[in-house]
């Protein structure tokens, strides 16, 4: 492993970033204290111009490097957190109750500073680089927000590249998928409206709570009798609510969840069934019922091209015993697919040590990963802009 120089040099403020970070979580729109942060940290290592405010708490820094090409490469990393309370006994663990960086962008935009401070001082390279921290990845359209308001209009790229940390890998284990990489998403919201009634008299009601019960269970066999067996498809209700009182059949009722996809029309043939559902069980127990469904995250597809020179860029770090390419596209969604709709590029997962899942309370993102993650991001950057001679 070939870690550059400068950035093990200056590995131990990486980690205190991190931690700081880490200790001090933002949830999606709200990261201004991050923001703040990054936009200092740039300005520090002499990044040659900081847009602030880009999609609300988005950072764009740009980097000239020594030659006068009119190429830019673009480096991004998400910032926000998740509304999650930590248990992972961390002396840095968040102080702020009900949120954590439980996904780990504390370590990506962490990993993003640490190239950016070597390609301000070093500048081995022929064009520009953009770096774009990006807010708001989960599940609000921080992406979204920062193209409607011009990202690539006001600063053109030629390629994009970012990265996600991975706990299920061996540290130091770079893999990429060409092509469609992960899934894109719907999120769905569904509101039972049926009949209160007192909990001693429920013949009274009709009941939303049990309706809204044997619907979640109706929804699940819409994968598994209307989508072919070969296609991917992922329908998970992941919230319930109805009810406030002991003695009270609720008159209401919601569900919410989310569909994963990779192909247009599965995602059409889910939400099709979950309309022809929602409508036969409110015709049979008399009620409204009401589904709103909303893209969220588009099918994120790597260049095969720009995959293979990540790929070499991370060799050049790892080794080519620690890259690879995997066949099998990932069910999770990244909001960097839209990024990539614009812009050709690729995205990429790195291992590292630590314990938990993403998204889990106890997470623990070794910090390993942030001079490896800078390296390779830097080292892409400048393959992808060489010197002359």
């Amino acid at each position: 492993m070939t870690v550059m120089p400068e950035i093990a040099a200056a590995e131990a403020e990486l980690v205190a970033i991190f931690k700081d970070l880490h200790a001090h979580p933002e949830i999606g729109f709200e990261e201004t204290r991050t923001a703040g942060i990054v936009a200092e940290k740039l300005r520090a290592y002499g990044v040659d111009e900081v847009h602030e405010g880009i999609g609300g708490t988005g950072i764009v820094g740009l980097i000239r490097g020594k030659g006068q090409g009119n190429r830019c490469i673009g480096l991004r990393a998400d910032m926000d957190a998740l509304p999650i309370d930590e248990i992972s006994g961390l002396d840095y663990a968040s102080t702020n109750p009900g949120k954590m960086h439980a996904c780990g962008h504390d370590g990506h935009t962490t990993i993003l500073l640490g190239a950016a401070k070597y390609l301000a001082a070093t500048r081995n390279f022929d064009g520009t680089v953009a770096l774009i921290f990006q807010p708001a990845e989960e599940g609000l359209g921080g992406a979204r927000r920062m193209l409607a308001e011009g990202l690539f209009e006001r600063f053109p790229c030629d390629e994009i590249y970012g990265l996600h940390n991975n706990p299920n890998a061996d540290p130091g284990q770079w893999a990429i998928v060409k092509g469609p990489a992960m899934a894109g998403a719907q999120f769905f919201d569904i509101t039972v409206k049926g009949l209160g009634s007192h909990a001693a008299m429920p013949h009274q009601s009709r009941d939303a709570l049990v309706i809204a019960s044997s619907l979640v269970g109706e929804l699940q066999t819409i994968v598994s009798r209307n989508v072919p067996a070969a296609d991917a498809c992922v329908i998970s209700v992941t919230q319930i609510h109805a009810g406030a009182a002991y003695n009270v059949v609720p008159e209401t009722a919601t569900l919410a969840g989310t569909i994963r996809y990779f192909k247009d029309e599965i995602c059409e043939l889910a939400e099709e069934r979950m309309v022809a559902l929602c409508r036969g069980f409110a015709e049979a127990h008399g009620i409204e019922i009401h589904l709103d469904t909303r893209n969220v995250f588009d099918v994120l597809e790597n260049d095969p091209d720009l995959s293979d020179a990540y790929l070499e860029a991370a060799a050049d770090v790892l080794g080519k015993g620690n890259v690879a390419v995997i066949d099998r596209p990932l069910m999770g969604s990244e909001d960097f697919a839209d990024m990539l709709k614009v812009v050709p590029g690729a995205y990429c997962m790195l291992g590292h040590s630590g314990s938990g899942a993403l998204h889990n309370p106890a997470f623990v993102l070794g910090t390993e990963i942030l001079p490896i993650g800078a390296s390779v991001m830097a080292r892409v950057a400048e393959r992808r802009l060489p010197l002359e001679g």
